[in-house]
């Protein structure tokens, strides 16, 4: 035992003082004074000092934070010799959930009590399941931009902060808006209300309740619907029945389904208005690539918790979706998930960190325009049919038969004899230097992962005038529809660099069985693959959407849609960039002739609502969730989608580059002319490796291609995330469901602190 005295007072074992502070990490915090041995365990610590305090009070959720080594000490059975913990130790006693404002990616606040102990990665994944987000390991947390002093001071207009910092979840399982009360009938015919999942199978459901209810193997349980209730000839008053009430059962005293909560998560499910235009050209937006590369220098590391990251209670951290790799979004179970989805991709246009086309912008409008309505009016416009219930049921039984039944044997022959190929003319383009030549006509064989082109149709069984395999290309779109320009841009890894070829087709059909096939040959797929045909309906769906509606600016659309009440066209397109960074792709200026944007807006807004309008006729039919949707998609279509960029300087250079990291390869980019140097596919990737010491990232690919550099506008430890990141997401499989491998995800992820 510690602290053994002589008749003197003076100390004869081997104990000595700790001093541990109460509260958070504050210099003038209350201390307490321990007297404790080298063999004394935390958890005895931890008694020790609540019973030092004297203060009746829940203290389950604090634990002790070591300062100088930051690190939180969790380990109850661990000694104090075994942290290597001693008197000049700084020591705070504090809970591990603190309260932080979570920037949301529709920008609206949300403050809320987030893990400072665990893992970033568990933390993110505790409050997606607060948020009714599934697959959390698609999001991250990053710092806010810090603010800039401002000569002129301005009154920023009061924003409103939703407040979910006392709701604590009932073992873990509640979603926010997915619960509703239901009264069960148990086997000994007590009633009992409680709020029960309706957005989860029952199977689920029921496992759920039974863990609330202390009911070992829920398997064996299910519900079934009450017998209707006959009608008597003559009235009698039933008695009253005691219902057991449990549907207000969550700590903290606040409970699920009143009006502050159900606030929130009609915020979170529902698209947002337009932003103010004054609110949004104030707003600061990328104007190079270089700009671009800061945002990505703030993502906090997955692998350590907020505390180790010098998080404090109260900071503003943004929540977004870090890796561009969607799984299985479905709309009936995802409506948070779909909504923030949607704002991401919305205020990514609106702030111009992706860049698009005129015509893609106005499709972009068009849609943004109609999910507002749709939002605002309340009507989901979700289209009638039969019981949805009943569709997931017959989905499920056609799977299983085709399991079963498997296909014919001639539809195999026929896969494994006939190789899809593509062969028309199509008008050829190579860049080269001190040439002037422009496209000339050629017949294209497109097999495999191949495209060769010949001279004529005639000379096509004999050698190609050039044969190029696209696996690892960059296939970039170059289309005007209403010009009749449907260009596709090939960016083919050579030896020397990136081979530049462009191809352009005669027509929409054309252009959508063409591109879809590169963009199975870029990722080493084949035409033979299942989701050509569906490549090739999203191209034209897209095409579709930027195809005008009358033909020319004079026919304005007519009819309930015309009407361009509540249409104010600056909240639905970039803004004009200040002067001297005009002429950026995706701002206003180019959406007003090519001139630069008047100081009053009205005669730019007359020129831009009737083509909002216009489009709009191509997208009035939509729901709401269809809206999204086809926003989403047309996103993902745009070629710089799902690019993060970091400065870096590659091994042997002199000066640096732009590294973009997509889902699926690696980009070098020149900084000075924004081209692509180079592409490499991590299906071709060996290892990579990280030297912490010198901050450098080696990585090696088939064919003994090494590729090594430093970070220069990040940490490595941040790309070195993303790499592992889209590792680990490309091992997803549907059957497994929502379960995750957080030890696999710190693996790929984390530094060598993580193991």
């Amino acid at each position: 035992m510690a602290g053994m005295k002589t008749a003197s007072g003076d100390y004869i074992d081997s104990s000595w003082e700790l001093r541990v502070f109460v509260g958070e990490e504050d210099p003038e915090a209350e201390s307490v004074t321990l007297r404790v041995t080298g063999e004394s365990h935390i958890g005895g610590v931890l008694l020790k000092i609540v019973e030092e305090i004297n203060r009746k009070q829940d203290w389950s959720d604090h634990a002790i934070w070591w300062e100088q080594k930051k690190q939180w000490l969790l380990q109850t059975h661990w000694t104090l010799d075994k942290y290597g913990i001693l008197a000049d130790a700084r020591l705070f006693f504090g809970p591990q959930h603190r309260p932080v404002i979570l920037r949301l990616p529709n920008r609206r606040a949300l403050r809320l009590r987030a893990s400072f102990s665990k893992p970033l990665f568990q933390a993110v994944a505790a409050i997606c399941r607060l948020l009714s987000i599934r697959h959390p390991e698609e999001l991250s947390l990053l710092r806010a931009p810090e603010k800039k002093e401002k000569k002129r001071k301005e009154k920023e207009p009061e924003e409103e902060v939703y407040d979910l910092s006392k709701v604590v979840l009932a073992g873990g399982e509640q979603r926010l808006g997915l619960h509703r009360p239901v009264i069960l009938r148990l086997p000994n015919r007590r009633a009992l209300r409680l709020r029960a999942s309706f957005s989860k199978p029952l199977f689920q459901a029921v496992a759920a309740i039974c863990r609330l209810l202390s009911i070992r193997h829920p398997e064996e349980l299910s519900l079934l619907r009450a017998p209707e209730k006959k009608e008597k000839k003559r009235k009698e008053k039933e008695p009253e029945e005691e219902v057991y009430d449990l549907s207000k059962v969550v700590l903290a005293g606040r409970a699920w389904g009143c009006a502050q909560t159900e606030a929130c998560y009609h915020m979170l499910s529902r698209p947002q208005p337009p932003p103010d235009p004054l609110l949004l050209q104030r707003l600061p937006r990328p104007s190079s690539l270089l700009d671009k590369t800061q945002l990505h220098s703030r993502w906090l590391d997955s692998s350590r918790c907020l505390m180790q990251q010098g998080i404090k209670a109260g900071d503003v951290l943004w929540l977004r979706f870090k890796y561009y790799s969607f799984f299985d979004l479905d709309p009936k179970t995802d409506p948070v998930r779909l909504t923030q989805l949607y704002e991401q991709a919305r205020w990514d246009l609106l702030l111009e960190e992706i860049d698009c086309t005129e015509e893609e912008m106005m499709v972009f409008a068009a849609l943004q325009y109609h999910v507002n309505k749709l939002s605002q009016s309340g009507e989901v416009g979700e289209p009638a049919g039969p019981d949805p219930g009943l569709d997931d049921l017959d989905a499920a039984l056609s799977d299983l038969q085709v399991k079963l039944e498997g296909s014919a044997p001639t539809d195999v022959l026929d896969s494994l004899t006939a190789i899809p190929e593509l062969k028309d003319h199509l008008r050829i383009f190579r860049p080269r230097k001190l040439t002037l030549k422009g496209y000339r006509q050629h017949w294209v064989v497109f097999k495999d992962t191949t495209l060769s082109y010949y001279k004529s149709q005639d000379e096509a069984p004999g050698d190609p005038i050039q044969q190029l395999n696209l696996k690892g290309c960059e296939v970039v779109p170059d289309v005007n529809v209403s010009g009749q320009k449907f260009c596709i841009k090939l960016l083919v890894p050579s030896p020397e660099g990136m081979s530049e070829l462009y191809l352009r087709c005669q027509d929409e059909q054309q252009y959508a069985h063409w591109m879809a096939g590169c963009r199975l040959a870029s990722k080493g797929r084949t035409m033979a693959d299942s989701s050509y045909a569906s490549e090739v309906q999203a191209i034209l769906a897209f095409l579709s959407l930027q195809r005008t509606g009358g033909g020319g600016s004079g026919n304005h659309p007519q009819g309930p849609d015309a009407s361009a009440e509540g249409l104010n066209p600056y909240g639905l397109v970039a803004p004009p960039l200040p002067p001297g960074q005009a002429g950026q792709a995706g701002s206003l200026r180019a959406f007003v002739g090519g001139e630069e944007a008047p100081a009053s807006p009205h005669s730019t807004t007359l020129q831009l609502t009737p083509r909002i309008l216009e489009a709009h006729q191509n997208v009035a039919q939509l729901s709401l969730t269809e809206a999204q949707l086809r926003f989403i998609q047309a996103w993902q279509s745009l070629p710089d989608f799902g690019i993060s960029y970091f400065m870096v300087r590659f091994k042997g250079s002199r000066k640096d580059e732009i590294l973009g990291i997509a889902n699926n390869r690696l980009i070098r980019i020149d900084l000075t002319v924004g081209d692509v140097v180079k592409t490499w596919r991590f299906s071709n990737m060996r290892q990579w490796n990280v030297n912490w010491d010198i901050r450098q990232v080696a990585i090696e690919f088939d064919e003994h291609i090494n590729v090594a550099f430093s970070c220069v506008s990040a940490s490595c430890r941040i790309v070195h995330e993303y790499i592992g990141g889209y590792i680990f997401l490309s091992t997803r499989e549907r059957a497994r469901g929502e379960e995750l491998d957080e030890d696999l995800f710190l693996q790929l992820t984390g530094g060598h602190e993580a193991f």
